[in-house]
């Protein structure tokens, strides 16, 4: 892979679909488009035309600092199990050579108060924040529902995809999601991109041929090739501590390649959907039962909540039997996609 390197008013990496662009390599506040974006009316406008938006200093610095001393304390020197993003399985820890962790964490909403409860207080906080929430039900025309989150601390570099793929809301394309800047992101630690008003695309469905089950690849491609049929260029904006980008169900993202291997990308993501309606997985499954809990008067859902005993029963299973476990999700998958 060609190797980053810095430029007059950038820095050079190459993206997804093989163009090299040039992204910030730090907010410049004089020239910063979002800036601009000073009433909700002008942040909904500017979402709803590119498919999605930053928002500058949401978070306050004191509660992402909070969240990474805890993951450090906490979360980093755990030998055993969590649920990781990539996969969807419990996994153990896997370190970058720089000592990252690289598999990113998967619903910390369902992590164990007694053995992570500052981690967990403070990721909560963050993704449920007033400020937050108050952007996301303005974007949503609706009150948010929590359906899922995410930690990184490590890149482990995500390919380019709708997030409606894989969840959303029963109304197609209506989920809004957040990736909060828990540090001030480098350009080559694996920053957040997006590709926009790729929203405005309806991209083959998660079924048959593109199915998850045994064709990922072939949605993963199918995505490049509409990336370039349509000309649409990448975007990697500069992110400080505390801001956060918000994108649409339907518009394409990932992270680029890691080319600074020393600098974390530490962050939350979080999804939400309008609470009147249902939520969707694999453009398939109607989910009709959440497991539900209001935190900071927003409704959160534990799918394996290891504060009870059916999500602690399932970790301990899916980590005794990881390849049944795995042949087990394929199956369903199959079932649904067909």
């Amino acid at each position: 892979m060609e190797a980053a390197s810095r430029i007059d008013q950038g820095f050079s990496i190459k993206a997804p679909d093989g163009k090299t662009i040039a992204i910030p390599a730090a907010v410049d506040d004089a020239s910063d488009v979002y800036a601009a974006l000073t009433t909700p009316d002008a942040v909904k406008r500017y979402y709803d035309e590119q498919g999605y938006v930053v928002c500058r200093n949401v978070i306050p610095a004191t509660l992402c600092d909070d969240a990474n001393q805890a993951f450090d304390l906490e979360v980093k020197p755990y030998p055993g199990f969590i649920f990781r993003q990539a996969t969807a399985n419990p996994e153990r820890h896997v370190f970058t050579a720089s000592g990252l962790m690289l598999n990113s964490i998967l619903n910390l909403q369902d992590l164990s108060r007694r053995r992570f409860p500052r981690f967990r207080q403070a990721g909560l906080d963050a993704i449920t924040h007033a400020r937050l929430r108050a952007i996301v039900e303005n974007l949503l025309g609706d009150r948010a529902r929590l359906v899922q989150s995410m930690y990184f601390e490590g890149n482990p570099v995500t390919w380019a995809h709708q997030d409606t793929y894989y969840l959303d809301s029963a109304e197609t394309g209506r989920m809004v999601a957040a990736w909060i800047a828990l540090e001030d992101i480098s350009p080559g630690a694996g920053r957040f991109y997006v590709y926009p008003r790729s929203h405005r695309l309806e991209l083959l469905q998660n079924r048959g041929k593109y199915s998850i089950a045994f064709h990922h690849d072939r949605y993963k491609q199918h995505v490049l090739d509409e990336i370039r049929t349509h000309g649409l260029t990448c975007h990697a904006p500069a992110l400080r501590q505390g801001d956060v980008l918000l994108w649409a169900a339907r518009t394409i993202h990932g992270s680029l390649e890691t080319t600074e291997p020393q600098c974390s990308r530490s962050s939350f993501t979080a999804h939400y959907i309008p609470a009147s309606k249902a939520f969707l997985q694999l453009q398939s499954r109607v989910v009709k039962r959440l497991n539900l809990e209001t935190i900071n008067d927003i409704d959160v859902h534990h799918p394996f909540d290891q504060n009870r005993l059916f999500g602690r029963t399932v970790l301990r299973l899916a980590s005794a039997f990881p390849r049944s476990f795995q042949l087990a999700k394929t199956v369903v998958k199959k079932a649904l996609t067909g």
